[in-house]
C-alpha cells in the first residue's frame, strides 16, 4: 500500500495522534515517519487542532468517591486532606502535567528521542501562581502553560528565558499568559540550570535580556 496517496496520510495520522492506531500498523507508522516529511506534517497538523481543542475543555472536579480513593491511596489523614477549592486546584495542575507530557512526548516520538519529557514548575516571586513547563529529553521541544491566566495590559508580554550558569540569560519567545504555549526550534544552552518568565514590553524584551520583572522562576536539573 502506498501511503502517500489521497488522503491517506491525514487519515493515518489523525488515527496516530488520537491513539486508535495501534498495533503493527502504528508501528510501521512510526518507522515512517523520519522519512516522510508529509506524514510529519500531518500528525503535527493534528497535534495542534486537537491540543487546542482539549484545552477549551472546562475543568470539572472529580466525585467525593474518586477523591475519597486518591486519599486513601496516598495516606492522607483527615487533617491533613486538602479544601474542596485547593483539590481542584491540585486535580487542574496534574491535567496540566499530563497534557505537558503527552504534547512533548507526541513531538519527540517522531524527532530525535523517545525518552519521557522533564517537567519543571515555575513559582511565581509573589503570590501562589504558578506555570508548568514540559521539555522534551533533546531539549529542543518546550512547552509552556500557566495554571492561571497571569493579568496583563494591553502593552505587556511574557517572555521565557533560559537562565545559564554562566552568562546572562538567553529569550526563547514569548509565550501566552492564559493557555499553552509549545516554543519550537529553540535549543536550551548546555549550561541552562532555570527557566524564567518576566514580564515586558509589548512583543518581547527590546535589550535581548529581561528588562521588566522576574514573575516566574524554575530550576532545571539536566
Amino acid at each position: 500500500m502506498n501511503l502517500m496517496l489521497g488522503d491517506l496520510p491525514d487519515r493515518l495520522a489523525a488515527e496516530y495522534v488520537l491513539g486508535t492506531l495501534t498495533g503493527g500498523a502504528r508501528r510501521r507508522f512510526d518507522a515512517l515517519l523520519p522519512a516522510h516529511p508529509a506524514l510529519r506534517n500531518a500528525v503535527a497538523g493534528w497535534e495542534t487542532r486537537l491540543l487546542t481543542m482539549a484545552l477549551k475543555a472546562v475543568p470539572v472536579q472529580p466525585s467525593q468517591r474518586t477523591w475519597t480513593s486518591l486519599e486513601d491511596k496516598l495516606g492522607w489523614t483527615p487533617a491533613a486532606k486538602p479544601s474542596s477549592s485547593l483539590r481542584l486546584r491540585l486535580w487542574q495542575a496534574f491535567a496540566t502535567v499530563a497534557t505537558l507530557a503527552a504534547v512533548v512526548l507526541g513531538t519527540a516520538t517522531h524527532t530525535v528521542s523517545t525518552e519521557a519529557p522533564m517537567i519543571v514548575v515555575l513559582h511565581a516571586t509573589k503570590g501562589t501562581e504558578a506555570l508548568v513547563a514540559g521539555l522534551s529529553a533533546d531539549r529542543r521541544q518546550i512547552s509552556i502553560q500557566p495554571l492561571q491566566k497571569v493579568a496583563l495590559t494591553s502593552d505587556q508580554s511574557l517572555e521565557l528565558w533560559a537562565l545559564k550558569k554562566d552568562g546572562p540569560p538567553a529569550s526563547l519567545g514569548l509565550i501566552a499568559s492564559d493557555k499553552l504555549t509549545a516554543v519550537d526550534k529553540h535549543a536550551l544552552p548546555k549550561d541552562t540550570k532555570g527557566l524564567a518568565v518576566s514580564l515586558e514590553p509589548l512583543g518581547g524584551s527590546p535589550t535581548g535580556a529581561p528588562t521588566g520583572p522576574v514573575l516566574f522562576v524554575g530550576e532545571l536539573t539536566l
